[in-house]
């Protein structure tokens, strides 16, 4: 049964390949050599492009190849159907290890990794039980987004000036449930009388719907909103361009979008995980099986200042806020039975989905 941790972020990709025809992988090889180390990017629905999940992780892998002349490929799925072949595609083109970036493709790759017990894989945001890993050549990561989440809301919760902020979700899922409570914890622990919006958009590679949701949390009010949905979350940053009002992005720094309207981002660093993984495959140091744990005690999480504009004051809270997580001190709620428990009736994600 899966075991999914408190955390995070995702979205997935937007390519794939036409009917009947084998997926074909793009691959980035200048600087590399014959024999180079393989690493191949499973997306799922959103892009290596989608401003977000994804193309931190494909930015990761870049840098890898960059630092040690590996060859480093990605394929992009369309929908779930493309899991199986395109990790099939990897095996064949004997990658030395195979990632999966999002939850979505956890089953998939489970099933990979007892066909191909010769082959390492990873995926980021699953974890494992050890009956699902029996040959221990698949690497869970997770991040603790429940934490970046609520550093951003309570960022949010100090500057709203409506008293009024939004949440927009990818799919309904444990690990997008960890966005959304810790934000909602953030934002309440900064002041418990903000009212909060939020609702799940049902994808994470739909723009329309996330500037739909955005437009009407706005016209409601709202005038910070925090989209953790991908690509669907551009589409909110959009319509805060559009209003002039304040957008929180999620996973990359996604100031440069919209350089007036991002007030931070939840940055869950996707890119490092990726890199520290394949490295340790590379070094012949990886011990498949286990999960790992990116959180603020390892920096695995975090949020961003770009633009400048968080007040001093704000941030010297945040970075105390940031000490009393690491000690313990502070608690951040990774479910709604967590965050019901601090404030309880306060929790209203719509769990409807487009």
């Amino acid at each position: 049964m899966k075991s999914l941790l408190p955390v995070l972020l995702l979205a997935g990709a937007f390519a794939g390949c036409a009917k009947n025809e084998a997926p074909q992988a793009k691959s980035e090889t200048s600087g590399t050599s014959p024999g180079a180390f393989k690493v191949g990017l499973v997306t799922d629905v959103g892009g290596v492009n989608d401003q977000s999940f994804n193309q931190s992780a494909w930015e990761g892998l870049k840098r890898f190849r960059e630092a040690t002349s590996s060859q480093v490929s990605y394929i992009e799925s369309k929908d779930e159907s493309n899991y199986a072949p395109n990790i099939d595609t990897f095996v064949d083109g004997k990658n030395n290890i195979i990632w999966g970036v999002g939850f979505m493709l956890g089953d998939a790759f489970a099933k990979a990794g007892r066909d191909y017990p010769d082959q390492q894989f990873g995926i980021v945001d699953y974890a494992y039980d050890s009956s699902q890993v029996p040959n221990k050549n698949l690497t869970g990561v997770i991040f603790a987004a429940e934490e970046c989440s609520f550093l951003v809301g309570y960022i949010a919760g100090k500057m709203t000036k409506t008293g009024k902020v939004g949440h927009i979700n990818g799919i309904a899922s444990p690990t997008m449930e960890g966005f959304a409570v810790g934000y909602y914890a953030g934002v309440l622990t900064a002041n418990p009388e903000i009212q909060i919006f939020g609702q799940y958009a049902g994808s994470f590679s739909d723009p329309a719907a996330g500037k739909n949701i955005a437009n009407q949390y706005y016209a409601d009010g709202a005038d910070i909103i925090y989209s953790a949905a991908g690509a669907t979350g551009n589409g909110a940053i959009e319509a805060a361009k559009e209003q002039n009002k304040w957008a929180i992005g999620v996973d990359m720094d996604q100031n440069y979008i919209a350089p007036n309207n991002v007030l931070t981002s939840a940055l869950k660093r996707v890119d490092n995980a990726i890199y520290d993984v394949s490295d340790q495959a590379r070094q012949g140091k990886l011990v498949g099986g286990a999960t790992l744990v990116y959180s603020l005690k390892n920096n695995g999480v975090g949020y961003s200042t770009t633009g400048n504009h968080i007040p001093q004051d704000i941030i010297e809270q945040v970075e105390a806020i940031k000490l009393k997580i690491v000690s313990g001190e502070q608690r951040v709620p990774g479910t709604a039975e967590d965050l019901e428990a601090m404030f309880p009736g306060k929790y209203n994600m719509a769990s409807v989905e487009n």
